[in-house]
């Protein structure tokens, strides 16, 4: 998912990665191989952390594979596809916070 952040200056990103793009662009950079267990990724990945939301709130790629309840995948679409639900509840539980909709409405 990507979310475009408001124009402000010709050096921001054009849209701010989270959750299954912001993986795919982690893998993509750490040239992971396929199959590949919970433990090569995390070596390959170094445990950084995905931010799941457009507001910068992160998880850890080590706890992110241990809550989709799977240890190995064949491919990076399976990967993606594990991970998919992990972000998308872990997106939808921090949007619905009372602080998270405040912070929504402030524009900064």
């Amino acid at each position: 998912m990507g979310v475009r952040p408001p124009q402000q200056d010709g050096d921001e990103p054009d849209a701010i990665e989270f959750g299954i793009a912001a993986l795919d662009a982690r893998l993509s950079e750490a040239a992971v191989a396929f199959p590949a267990d919970r433990d090569t990724l995390v070596e390959a990945l170094g445990n950084r952390k995905i931010p799941y939301n457009a507001t910068g709130n992160e998880i850890a790629i080590a706890e992110a594979i241990d809550r989709s309840g799977k240890e190995y995948f064949e491919s990076e679409q399976e990967l993606l596809n594990a991970l998919h639900p992990v972000f998308e509840e872990l997106r939808e539980s921090a949007s619905s916070s009372v602080l998270m909709q405040l912070k929504a409405l402030v524009p900064f």
